[in-house]
């Protein structure tokens, strides 16, 4: 029997199934996607305006967003994940500003940001309040809030807290990653978003055209049989704007 795979998050081992990295590349062409669709929706030009993006992990994300036309800042609780990123970004869009703070303390200046983008955060903070504060708080007025998260749905259960976290043969998250209590339902979100002066204006989901290619790429993936990289095209991911969201949701908010 082949030995099961070491999971860790924002690990430089090659060897190591980091879930955290798996969802930003099987995730990233939807995110931008929407990102681009937000824009044109709300008049903004990525040209001369400034994003934030707020669990910003290897730096996949932030790269994007700077190849739209962004002035970036990407910020990441991980010290490792964002050494990790900056060299990456290096190579192709130097000018990204990467920094290690939690989301709940950014140390970033009042209305500085035109855009936030929050990554791999609502979903795994216990304090999703003083999250959504201070992203109000590095808003400018009308600034856009974009985030990705996760519904709690029986559904989204059984996929994030037991087959990602707890069912060898698709585990690729570290226990604890997830919570029924972190995931939070859309209604719950935007009364949190309305609570810090974030008027919510977008709900989207987005899927895999298949789900028995998310399961057939994630088990791949625990052999060692596909890299991260060659996840996305197995998975295609794609957004559903017309659907109700049962796993992963999309949205957006402006600050009033």
């Amino acid at each position: 029997m082949a030995a099961a795979p070491h999971i860790e998050l924002d690990s430089r081992s090659p060897e190591a199934v980091d879930g955290r990295q798996i969802r930003a590349v099987t995730f990233q062409d939807s995110r931008l996607e929407y990102v681009r669709t937000t824009l044109k929706s709300v008049d903004l030009s990525a040209s001369g305006s400034r994003a934030v993006v707020v669990g910003s992990g290897r730096g996949l994300l932030p790269r994007g967003l700077a190849g739209l036309g962004f002035d970036v800042v990407a910020v990441d609780p991980s010290a490792t994940a964002t050494e990790m990123a900056r060299e990456a970004g290096e190579r192709e869009h130097p000018g990204i500003d990467y920094r290690t703070a939690p989301a709940e303390r950014l140390g970033l200046a009042d209305g500085a940001f035109d855009l936030a983008y929050y990554a791999d955060t609502f979903e795994i903070t216990p304090d999703l309040d003083r999250v959504l504060a201070e992203a109000a708080r590095v808003l400018r007025p009308g600034g856009v809030l974009i985030y990705d998260t996760v519904n709690r749905t029986l559904l989204s259960r059984l996929i994030y807290l037991g087959a990602f976290q707890r069912v060898p043969m698709t585990r690729i998250m570290p226990a604890g990653r997830y919570a029924a209590a972190r995931l939070r339902t859309p209604a719950e979100l935007t009364a949190a978003l309305e609570r810090q002066g974030l008027r919510n204006e977008d709900i989207c989901d987005f899927k895999p055209k298949d789900p028995r290619s998310l399961v057939k790429a994630t088990m791949a993936r625990r052999r060692g049989r596909i890299t991260d990289e060659q996840i996305p095209p197995i998975v295609d991911f794609v957004l559903a704007p017309d659907a109700r969201p049962l796993v992963t949701y999309l949205g957006y908010a402006r600050k009033g």
